[in-house]
């Protein structure tokens, strides 16, 4: 069993953000990747997110969890389907999109508070100055340190592009809670979980495989 992580919207550096968990699994004989999105660092969109999921998919038969962090699921739900090696998915804060339904399909109308849009760029990114309260205040002082060289900007594009699939009808799926989130409120993460196979409630922030990295390694180890 290999593990693949897809990391969440506005950062880079994919490895980083899941490496507390990695070696967590590692040390269990669990092996992971942590496949980069082209839309974090280009002009590229969904379509091609989607594609860099499903390459690493494809590039091995061996049985496969799928973690997908906030943004990452609505990548997801398109690159793994039809996947035959994904045994389950599990969604971590994570938009759940059925067919057809876009990431702003999820906002209420406004940009939230701690990101920041240029259209002129045709991009967004997270307001580093709130980075720290917002996603990660759970987090030790080492994380918070680091985390704001691991911000990217996001092209528009992923905002208002449909997904295609909908992996989750067909994989069996966990959806994991973050309670004490600040970025996307625990009330919202409880009506996309409606979605999953499994729901599970874990007292942490945004972050959990950071601020709580065992918590993370052992539900996985589970399913």
């Amino acid at each position: 069993m290999r593990v693949v992580f897809v990391h969440g919207a506005c950062v880079r550096d994919g490895e980083w953000w899941w490496h507390r968990t990695a070696e967590l699994l590692r040390r269990h004989g669990v092996a992971s990747v942590s496949p980069e999105l082209p839309s974090c660092v280009g002009a590229a969109g969904l379509a091609e997110d989607v594609a860099a999921v499903r390459q690493v998919l494809r590039d091995s038969d061996e049985p496969a969890i799928v973690v997908a962090h906030s943004y990452g699921g609505v990548v997801t739900a398109e690159a793994a389907a039809g996947a035959g090696a994904v045994r389950h998915l599990l969604l971590i804060s994570s938009f759940l999109p059925e067919v057809g339904q876009t990431l702003s399909d999820f906002g209420d109308g406004a940009p939230a508070p701690f990101l920041d849009a240029d259209p002129g760029t045709g991009t967004f990114g997270v307001r580093p100055e709130l980075l720290a309260d917002t996603f990660l205040h759970d987090c030790d002082a080492d994380v918070r340190a680091e985390a704001p060289a691991h911000l990217a900007r996001q092209s528009l594009r992923v905002t208002g592009q449909p997904v295609g699939a909908a992996a989750w009808h067909d994989i069996p799926s966990t959806y994991l809670v973050c309670a004490q989130d600040r970025g996307t409120p625990a009330r919202r993460q409880r009506e996309f979980a409606r979605r999953a196979g499994r729901v599970v409630e874990l007292d942490a922030g945004h972050h959990p495989f950071l601020s709580r990295p065992a918590d993370i390694r052992d539900l996985l180890l589970s399913v």
